[in-house]
């Protein structure tokens, strides 16, 4: 893609899509990519708790007296039951988090229709979560995999880190049409050695099997969890295009097919009922679930997200 070219297509993009990511001027879209989330997420939320894991942490502490609007979840039925008076128990606030992000650069990512193509909302997801955790001698570090290749980026602290490892991430190599992605595996990377408690955030689109639900559950009963599926148009709708050539990027399959209004409706109901089981899946892992879409405010849905969070952790409504 020419200069002039990656210039217009940037300038006709909507002003909330991520900038592009691929090309001459990485550097310059990673800054101004940096820059976009400090200023609107921390404008948008204006004080509101920024963490990706609510609450003041997750270690037992005291127990107390129950008063009206705490969180019945965290009652201590041991100590009620021995005093006859509702209790519940206080939570150790954690010095220090530990982020590790599970991200899924599979080719079924490569593809977008609207404003932007999934990888690139995968590379903004993980500037946004790397700015919520950031400070206090929090550490992140990131396991990806393109379904070719894996690569580990040690957990570290500081902003020098943070934006070396954003950088890798979006400098990572595309892998070959026709590469499966495995998720799974991606998520038993983090499952060993064990690690010390903290948040695991998953970014993918969990196109393909639903494997990855076992390892998933196995990381909650020790993590907190944050799943972040990323979503084009394409991959839950068809739209009427005549006869149109479909093409599976992580088999390399094509298939020329006419879009009928019963192939429509047959890809739709399909494409509804995916989505309904990855979002179970992700609901019985007890994961937070963020969905991001190529046509929508990435950045908005994230401030809806993390501000839902806190309401329910504080007992709210969300």
């Amino acid at each position: 893609m020419s200069a002039d070219k990656a210039t217009a297509n940037q300038a006709e993009r909507p002003s909330w899509a991520p900038p592009v990511l691929h090309g001459g001027r990485m550097e310059a879209a990673l800054r101004m990519l940096e820059l976009d989330v400090r200023r609107r997420l921390d404008g948008l939320l204006q004080g509101n708790h920024l963490g990706l894991v609510p609450g003041p942490g997750s270690e037992p502490g005291e127990a107390r007296t129950y008063q009206p609007g705490d969180d019945v979840r965290r009652m201590d039925w041991a100590v009620t039951a021995r005093t006859t008076v509702p209790h519940i128990r206080e939570t150790v606030a954690d010095r220090e988090l530990e982020t590790w992000l599970a991200i899924d650069l599979s080719p079924s990512l490569d593809f977008g229709t609207a404003a932007c193509e999934k990888r690139d909302l995968v590379i903004a997801a993980t500037a946004a979560v790397a700015h919520l955790t950031r400070g206090g001698g929090n550490r992140i570090g990131a396991a990806v995999s393109t379904g070719a290749d894996s690569v580990r980026i040690p957990a570290r602290g500081g902003l020098a880190h943070a934006r070396g490892m954003i950088r890798k991430i979006a400098e990572t190599p595309r892998a070959a049409e026709g590469t499966r992605g495995d998720l799974a595996a991606l998520l038993e990377q983090l499952r060993r050695p064990p690690r010390r408690r903290g948040l695991i955030v998953v970014i993918s689109d969990f196109l393909g099997g639903m494997e990855w639900q076992r390892p998933l559950r196995a990381l909650s009963a020790r993590h907190e969890l944050v799943a972040i599926e990323v979503v084009d148009p394409r991959d839950v709708d068809l739209p009427e295009v005549g006869t149109v050539v479909l093409s599976d990027p992580e088999t390399g399959r094509q298939r020329e097919v006419t879009a009928s209004a019963l192939l429509r409706k047959e890809f739709n109901a399909a494409a509804a009922e995916h989505r309904a089981e990855v979002a179970a899946g992700l609901r019985r892992a007890g994961a937070g679930h963020l969905v991001l879409r190529t046509d929508s405010d990435w950045i908005a849905d994230t401030v809806r997200f993390v501000v839902a969070r806190k309401r329910r952790w504080s007992g709210g409504v969300a």
